[in-house]
């Protein structure tokens, strides 16, 4: 656990020392913060000065029973989780406390150590799904709301429509330093953002993260590079949120000088947004160059060769490859061969000749017939993962976000990751990998 994450707090109540001396030397070195009350009333004290993520109560205690405390508990702070720890199978007065104190779980006297321990875990576990749910929430909410705003705008003046997105291009600023804590989430949001815009635009992040993650692959970059080529890809567009509508329209080769220079501003923008977040700064690098030219004539600080970033000469191609085929870069849309002809034009010129040459052979080699039988997969779920499995696919989180990328060697620490990974999800991970 993070240092600067606070231990849960679990506080016992009842009234037999020899209970609470036991639940204190069961749950030591748990990782959690313990207090012990004797009485309904003394834990409602404790509570009053300090906060409590779960709360267990005996049944049965003198003057207030466990039933009436856990109804206080509920009254005052809804937020605490609740458990039940009865000794008799009485069960009229468990459906009390169930009813009265709204408690999650009942455990009965004598429990089992294993038990009580998972039990505890998978409450604190739901309160802290709760709580990532009604952050989502509102978060959600918020966002929402900007895009009604958004959206009701389109129906104004073009002047106005452009104040208020640069309104938008402010308070993404500001919200930089909240999104830091949502890495993956930030990244959706500035992603969509852009291609909410139109101009032909739908779709072209993705596509050109997808490509410009496998010529990293190809052209074997290291993990943390991958990563950081296939974030620039989802953002390489970020700064164009201040544009007009009018301006995103037109292809590059049908701007005006005036027209130009206003939108060769974007990577800096761009680069401007990112680099508050100490997770996009590697990316913020790239993108601010993925416009520079292997020869030196690009922009916006005349880079070239081997000065550019690799993962900038990745994604420059990449980028272009797909404008060319959406009509963003020319006033009309070329067929595949013929951007990829383009691309080669360029080569030495606009793009890194080692990077054009991996690309096609990246195409080249999915146009070949396959001569032999395929490599077999297998989908295994978590549990069956073994050091050693390559990955035949992405591994793609219920969110849609990026785990690991295919043809990922699994090793024994991996393995470990994943596997602790997969417990804070709500739903089993499954794997396909390649079958010997």
């Amino acid at each position: 656990m993070d240092a600067a994450t606070p231990l849960p707090t679990i506080l016992f109540v009842d009234d037999e020392p020899n209970i609470l001396s036991s639940l204190r030397r069961l749950f030591r070195g748990q990782g959690y913060r313990i207090l012990t009350a004797d009485s309904g009333a003394a834990g409602l004290e404790l509570l009053r000065q300090q906060a409590v993520d779960l709360v267990i109560s005996d049944m049965r205690m003198p003057i207030m029973s466990g039933a009436q405390f856990l109804e206080a508990v509920r009254s005052e702070w809804p937020g605490t989780m609740r458990l039940l720890l009865t000794g008799y199978a009485d069960v009229q007065s468990i459906l009390d406390a169930i009813n009265r104190g709204e408690i999650y779980r009942y455990i009965t006297k004598p429990w089992d150590d294993n038990d009580i321990q998972l039990i505890v875990r998978h409450t604190l576990e739901r309160q802290r799904l709760q709580h990532e749910k009604q952050r989502l929430e509102l978060l959600t909410h918020t966002q929402n709301e900007a895009l009604k705003a958004l959206n009701a705008s389109l129906e104004d003046k073009v002047r106005q429509r452009t104040a208020d997105l640069s309104k938008a291009h402010d308070g993404l600023l500001c919200f930089n330093a909240k999104l830091k804590t949502n890495f993956l989430l930030s990244i959706k949001v500035f992603s969509n953002l852009i291609e909410m815009r139109g101009g032909g635009l739908a779709g072209h992040a993705l596509r050109v993260a997808d490509l410009a993650r496998k010529l990293a692959v190809r052209l074997d970059c290291d993990d943390a590079t991958v990563q950081d080529v296939f974030v620039a890809a989802m953002l390489h567009n970020i700064g164009q949120i201040g544009l007009s509508d009018e301006l995103l329209a037109l292809p590059q080769t049908a701007m005006s000088g005036e027209q130009l220079g206003q939108y060769r501003k974007h990577p800096v923008r761009a680069e401007q947004l990112l680099m508050p977040l100490d997770e996009l700064r590697g990316a913020a690098l790239l993108v601010r160059a993925h416009q520079e030219r292997f020869d030196g004539t690009g922009y916006p600080d005349q880079l070239a060769a081997l000065a550019i970033p690799l993962g900038a000469r990745i994604l420059a191609l990449a980028s272009d490859y797909d404008k060319l085929q959406i009509g963003m870069m020319m006033p009309k849309k070329l067929r595949p061969e013929e951007a990829r002809a383009a691309v080669l034009h360029s080569r030495g010129k606009r793009y890194d000749p080692a990077v054009v040459d991996a690309f096609v052979q990246m195409l080249d080699a999915a146009l070949v017939p396959v001569r032999e039988p395929a490599h077999a997969t297998v989908v295994v779920p978590v549990a069956a993962v073994q050091p050693g499995m390559t990955l035949a696919k992405d591994l793609v989180l219920p969110d849609g976000s990026l785990l690991l990328s295919a043809d990922h060697v699994l090793d024994a620490g991996l393995v470990r990751q994943i596997i602790n990974y997969e417990k804070t999800l709500l739903h089993p991970l499954r794997l396909t990998v390649y079958h010997d």
